[in-house]
């Protein structure tokens, strides 16, 4: 018996860079999954005109903004990545505003076969209830070869790598791993396994598995 689309399934989806959780995020949209984005609100909550914005700048300066008055990620990016103290004060400022846009967006998710939140690093979710956390897997050789297909030179990809909790810290938070080491069709069979486990149904007709 499926799930009731009234009360549909909540998941963290989440991975380490490379690991591919926005192939995985993709394909469960194009098949009926609400999907909120972490990433696309951490950039909406810093537009120009915010509260955000506002906040960031009072906390690090005109110096973090480009000529526009848009945010300098990079200018900033230069600041907070060497210094955990200066990004836990960005955090302090980011995560809370993500978390209120997520739980709107995380609302208009009601009827959906799944509503599924897409996050870089789990941790506090949008979610009234328990959710299920879906730890999107690959090697690390893997992982690093999609890096530099992406144009991230070897020191970028070492220095993110190293930033982020090692594939057994990933795994161990894991209720679900979604294996992403071979190829984009047995990725989508994965998936596929994945929705009748967590919907009790067969993805739609045509979506592979």
């Amino acid at each position: 018996m499926g799930h009731s689309k009234e009360i549909p399934r909540t998941v963290v989806l989440t991975g380490g860079i490379g690991s591919g959780k926005s192939s995985v995020a993709r394909l469960l949209r194009e098949w009926g999954a609400h999907v909120v984005d972490a990433d696309v609100l951490a950039r909406e909550v810093v537009l120009p005109g915010s509260a955000g914005l506002a906040a960031v700048v009072a906390e690090f300066g005109a110096g973090i903004l480009s000529p526009d008055g848009s945010l300098d990620r990079a200018a900033l990016a230069e600041r907070v990545f060497v210094d955990p103290d200066q990004l836990g004060r960005l955090e302090e400022i980011i995560h809370p505003l993500v978390h209120e846009a997520a739980a709107e967006q995380v609302g208009a998710g009601r009827g959906a076969a799944l509503v599924v939140y897409e996050v870089p690093l789990p941790g506090s979710s949008p979610f009234g209830d328990q959710p299920v956390v879906v730890v999107v897997d690959a090697p690390d050789e893997v992982r690093r070869e999609r890096l530099l297909r992406r144009g991230l030179g070897e020191p970028q990809i070492v220095a993110r790598l190293a930033s982020q909790p090692t594939r057994e810290q990933w795994l161990a938070l894991a209720d679900q791993v979604l294996d992403n080491g071979g190829s984009e069709g047995e990725l989508t069979a994965h998936v596929a396994e994945l929705w009748r486990e967590l919907t009790g149904e067969d993805p739609p007709v045509g979506a592979g598995g």
